[in-house]
């Protein structure tokens, strides 16, 4: 069935997507800065699911190394799923534009660098997909996250723009946004239950979606309700809220 190619593979997601696409026939390969820590997640992979899984190493700010990384991939992969976040810490971003541009460039501008690399080549084959995982903080800037939010507001755009271009070449570009989801990332917030997702939830959307060659994903779905109304809101209404 070939092989997924999955960028930012050491979260909790990612590790999630992972076990259900070696579970339903597909061969790995895990791309991810210190990709030696992998090791033994995908040696228990093989075991349980005799699929083919390789670790990787990749740093998605190394921007000159994204297409030697891409080219010295022995087979092609006929999915690239875009894993990398990082959450950065807002309050520190908002004076420190060293951690502005971390968030920005680990979020975004990474994922512009390689994404291109791949998009040129599944567009040669006319075959392929890409998921990009965004988050429903890209929908609406908000005072409490907004570097982080802009930047994945960035990548959504970006996305929908790849998904217009690949549509005449047979290439579904699959955009996720995840509400909350209860990963290491997350586990100093005290999250809603009822709101928040868990790892293998995400992965099993993301897995139905991508084969459904869905458009959009909202997980879990009442997200997509939820920031309905967030954007409905007026201006003049919203700056006043405490969000």
């Amino acid at each position: 069935m070939g092989y997924i190619l999955i960028i930012g593979a050491k979260s909790d997601i990612a590790m999630a997507v992972a076990r259900k696409y070696a579970e339903n026939g597909f061969n790995l390969y895990l791309a991810a800065r210190k990709s030696s820590k992998l090791n033994a997640f995908a040696k228990d992979l093989i075991i349980r699911t005799s699929r083919d899984v390789k670790c990787i190493e990749l740093d998605i700010l190394d921007y000159s190394s994204h297409k030697r990384f891409y080219d010295n991939l022995r087979m092609k992969p006929v999915g690239v799923i875009f894993l990398v976040g990082y959450l950065g810490i807002q309050v520190d971003a908002q004076s420190n534009f060293e951690e502005a541009h971390k968030i920005i460039d680990t979020n975004f501008t990474g994922a512009v660098s390689l994404l291109n690399i791949v998009a040129d080549d599944f567009e040669k084959q006319k075959n392929g997909f890409i998921v990009g995982v965004s988050s429903v903080a890209g929908d609406r800037g908000r005072g409490s996250n907004y570097l982080y939010g802009s930047s994945k507001a960035a990548l959504t755009n970006y996305l929908s723009g790849l998904r217009n271009r690949l549509h005449v070449s047979n290439i579904n570009v699959l955009t996720v946004k995840p509400g909350f989801v209860n990963t290491r990332m997350t586990k100093e917030m005290n999250l809603p239950n009822k709101l928040t997702s868990y790892p293998e939830d995400i992965a099993e959307d993301i897995y139905i979606a991508q084969q459904r060659k869905k458009n959009v994903l909202y997980t879990k779905w009442v997200w997509k309700w939820i920031m309905t109304v967030i954007k409905i809101f007026p201006e003049w209404l919203f700056k006043r809220m405490s969000l």
